[in-house]
């Protein structure tokens, strides 16, 4: 069951390596570096946006970019040791905010000790049986050569666990263990989507049985999200169709896409709550994504007025741009160094910070956002107005409506939307303005607006 302090948490995404200016290669490092301390002042900033947690990218011994771990219970000597980072928690705490950890456990580094332990061992060796090994044939004239592993989506460096071995099970679940014991509140689990669904469910009720509370969302690209839920027992996956939807739809400007988006998202929510998004680190920011810079706004009405548990991109929330390449070093652009203090942030991202903290209030306000049931009112390609509700149906709902036309727009919002009341609706959030003793919206050429009670 997924714990109750996630109804209402809101992520801030921080990528560390990258944040804190780290070294691009652990070789680089032969002491320890300790810039995890220099994330505090910046724990401010995420509860001055209105957060309550923080999502911590790979914070674990790596070769490179953090993802090809090589020790789970080490933190990276280029971000610091263990007292920085269970000093983190602590410094998070004290704030009201959680912290999720991005747990690699679907591959690790090729200097993974046990990796390399197999490797000198031999295939009848028990750390063999960790990975997906195909041995040379020892008759062959040459010996066969070296042996070769599988590898996630062609990346030698990123050495495949084998989740059929209880060993492996064993390894993650005390991994996580650890880790939760030390003051962290939750794991991503990165590349979830390759890890079969049913290597989850014992290891997480193992977790479980000690840290009830502890929130797991996994990574999901693509595949069956309800099915992987259930058979994994995570508490929900990553939305990344509903991400796509959002900035195609606007894009394009085919507001059938998002409409057919949300469906599919209201199934999703007869079984979990998915981690929302408009960006991460793995993608081009949703400024540069986005062809007219006019529909940023768009984009986070409906990050923030859908259900979800929502998680803002470090720098998204300032209007950061960056472009995410398939090449070497191409998530460079998306993965920045960020300055000592959020007091030297540009001011001229104050604006988009502002309309965060402007829908992110709405939310709060409105805590059953979280599971709400979104219906589509009225759509067309460039125009489309969203109401939701509480999923009890208990509370009045609030009204969304979009616009990416070059002419003004008005609206009549039928009886009963968006209050049950007989007051007047109010425009709780954008550009519009009503008519008709309140019963109209007018939505000016690329405006939008969210209405309530």
């Amino acid at each position: 069951m997924t714990p109750p302090w996630v109804r209402h948490a809101l992520f801030w995404h921080i990528y560390p390596l990258g944040f804190l200016g780290a070294e691009a290669s652990r070789a680089e490092v032969s002491d320890v570096r300790h810039r995890l301390p220099a994330l505090e002042p910046w724990l401010d900033h995420a509860v001055e946006l209105g957060a309550s947690g923080v999502l911590l990218g790979p914070v674990f011994e790596s070769v490179g970019h953090g993802y090809e771990t090589t020790d789970h219970f080490t933190v990276d000597p280029r971000l610091g040791d263990e007292d920085d980072l269970v000093a983190l928690f602590a410094a998070a705490r004290s704030r009201g905010l959680r912290v999720v950890l991005d747990g690699v456990f679907n591959h690790v580094g090729e200097d993974f000790a046990v990796f390399r332990r197999a490797l000198a061992g031999g295939p009848a060796s028990p750390e063999a049986s960790w990975f997906r090994l195909h041995w040379p044939d020892p008759a062959a004239p040459d010996g066969g050569g070296t042996p070769t592993h599988d590898a996630f989506e062609g990346h030698q460096a990123l050495v495949a666990l084998n989740h059929d071995e209880p060993a492996v099970a064993d390894h993650v679940a005390r991994v996580m263990d650890y880790w939760l014991s030390r003051g962290a509140d939750g794991w991503r689990l990165d590349a979830a989507y390759a890890v079969p669904p049913a290597f989850w469910a014992p290891v997480l009720a193992r977790v479980r049985e000690r840290h009830s509370d502890v929130y797991v969302v996994g990574e999901t690209i693509h595949g069956d999200y309800a099915r992987i839920v259930a058979d994994s027992g995570m508490d929900a996956v990553t939305q990344y169709e509903l991400w796509k939807a959002i900035w195609s739809s606007l894009n394009d400007g085919n507001f059938h896409e998002l409409a057919h988006a949300l469906g599919r998202h209201g199934e999703f929510l007869r079984h979990f709550v998915p981690l929302t998004f408009v960006g991460n680190h793995d993608v081009t920011r949703i400024a540069s994504r986005l062809d007219d810079e006019r529909h940023l706004d768009h984009a986070l009405a409906v990050l923030f007025t859908v259900a979800g548990t929502p998680c803002v991109y470090a720098g998204d929330d300032h209007g950061f741009r960056g472009v995410k390449e398939e090449r070497e070093g191409g998530d460079d652009d998306v993965r920045p160094t960020f300055p000592a203090s959020p007091d030297e942030l540009s001011p001229l991202g104050l604006d988009v910070f502002h309309r965060h903290q402007e829908l992110i209030s709405v939310r709060r306000r409105h805590p059953w956002l979280h599971d709400a049931r979104t219906e589509v009112l009225d759509v067309s390609d460039r125009f489309v107005v969203l109401c939701s509700r509480p999923a009890d149906g208990e509370d009045d709902g609030v009204v969304v409506l979009l616009s990416v036309d070059d002419t003004e727009r008005s609206w009549g919002l039928p009886a009963g939307v968006p209050t049950t009341g007989d007051g007047p609706a109010q425009i709780l959030a954008g550009e519009a303005s009503l008519d008709d003793g309140g019963r109209t919206v007018v939505v000016p050429p690329h405006g939008w607006a969210v209405v309530g009670p």
